[in-house]
């Protein structure tokens, strides 16, 4: 395992993208632990993505958490996608986690007929008390949520409708989550990146080879709206974990190789 830091954020590079679900989790429920010491809930946002799959799955494994004292909530969701739908973000945190431990509430995003409506409903939820974990991952173009380039950081908003650009939506198909473009969504609710980076910690788990040039432009590039994960480089409490194939490509990695 290697880490190092760029900016105020630590960078965490494990050995596979077994390990570094485990570790993730392992850092997000001490997280908990620790909050639920000094206060009476913790307030947790969600990603929905393969890319937190490991990470989700060790979680559940994690001992010694009041999950009875925790209010889940998730960051993004399609619109237009019947209620059933398997590739609705809200449905697969059930599958993957929200349906298998005692969560005081799971509170998921429900655009139906009227997603205005829908996204100001959810925001009163979000903005009812501070978040205290947001579980992210980062998007092959960059984006954070639904949050594409060029973000708006200084956004007023805490969710909103957007309009998801074409790499996005690839990368649901490379995926595997949609057979084809056509199938992808074109509009989504999303929180904005300004509520997000808000959040006491921020865990964020980038695996895979698809991964790979996002990890090099937040770790190269300024701080700027056409790769909004670069704007985690400014929180004070971030650790993005990375697995060898996201990670190929960082500076730190290629001096190892040649060590």
């Amino acid at each position: 395992m290697t880490t190092f830091e760029r900016g105020m954020a630590t960078f965490d590079i494990a050995e596979s993208r077994f390990a570094m679900g485990q570790r993730a989790a392992a850092d997000i429920a001490r997280e908990i632990r620790v909050c639920l010491e000094k206060q009476a809930d913790v307030r947790i946002v969600f990603a929905a993505a393969p890319s937190q799959s490991e990470m989700l799955a060790a979680l559940l494994r994690e001992e010694r958490v009041d999950w009875s004292r925790v209010t889940a909530f998730h960051m993004d969701e399609y619109i237009g996608l019947p209620a059933g739908a398997r590739q609705r973000f809200g449905l697969w945190l059930r599958r993957a986690i929200f349906d298998h431990l005692p969560f005081s509430a799971a509170h998921l995003i429900e655009p139906g007929e009227n997603p205005e409506r829908a996204a100001e409903d959810y925001s009163e939820k979000l903005n009812a008390a501070p978040i205290d974990i947001v579980c992210c991952g980062i998007g092959c173009n960059g984006h954070l949520a639904f949050n594409d380039p060029p973000a708006n950081f200084a956004d007023p908003l805490t969710v909103k409708i957007v309009e998801l650009d074409p790499t996005c939506r690839q990368q649901q198909v490379d995926d595997k989550c949609f057979a084809s473009l056509k199938d992808v969504p074109t509009h989504a609710l999303t929180v904005t990146i300004p509520r997000l980076v808000a959040a006491n910690a921020i865990f964020c788990c980038v695996p895979g080879a698809l991964k790979r040039e996002a990890v090099r432009r937040v770790l190269s590039e300024p701080v700027n709206p056409m790769c909004p994960a670069t704007v985690l480089r400014t929180h004070p409490r971030c650790v993005i974990y990375l697995d060898p194939d996201s990670a190929a490509e960082t500076a730190e990695v290629k001096a190892l190789q040649k060590a």
